[in-house]
């Protein structure tokens, strides 16, 4: 797929170094455009909602936020830290400044890491980011963490 002008400029910010230290990209080379519709397909295929994914990852953060920086269980089955940062980071695609924070959730042996930026990016551009990236929420494990 070829990329517009708004994708290939927010792929460059996507990259190590330039809005993150480790960028949004992990060691996917793909085109952005190829990351985005292979999530989108697995998404389909999962029987995953874009937005009802995030808000469930939004309600898990503000109940993980309860534990002021220390782990807690939430429902039962989920262990919930977050912890905020100073600033904000601004999207790649350039609409809109988030809150610097992440959050980890783990169910049994599944775990991922998230912040508002990120989930902004799943519900809005339904990036995921790239494979390796350290705050990629994969579709496979997001059904298994949100089911």
């Amino acid at each position: 797929m070829k990329m517009n002008f708004d994708e290939r400029s927010a792929y460059e910010k996507m990259k190590s170094g330039v809005l993150t230290s480790t960028g949004f990209l992990g060691h996917d080379t793909r085109p952005l455009t190829d990351i985005i519709a292979a999530d989108e397909e697995l998404f389909k295929a999962l029987g995953l909602d874009f937005d009802q994914v995030a808000d469930r990852l939004q309600e898990l953060a503000a109940r993980g936020a309860e534990g002021l920086g220390e782990p807690i269980t939430v429902d039962g089955i989920y262990l919930v830290k977050s912890d905020e940062a100073r600033g904000r980071l601004p999207c790649p695609y350039g609409d809109g400044l988030y809150h610097k924070n992440s959050v980890s959730v783990e169910r049994g042996d599944d775990r991922i890491i998230y912040s508002d930026l990120s989930l902004h990016l799943l519900r809005v551009h339904h990036f995921c980011q790239g494979q390796g990236s350290p705050f990629r929420l994969d579709p496979v494990v997001l059904k298994r963490i949100c089911s």
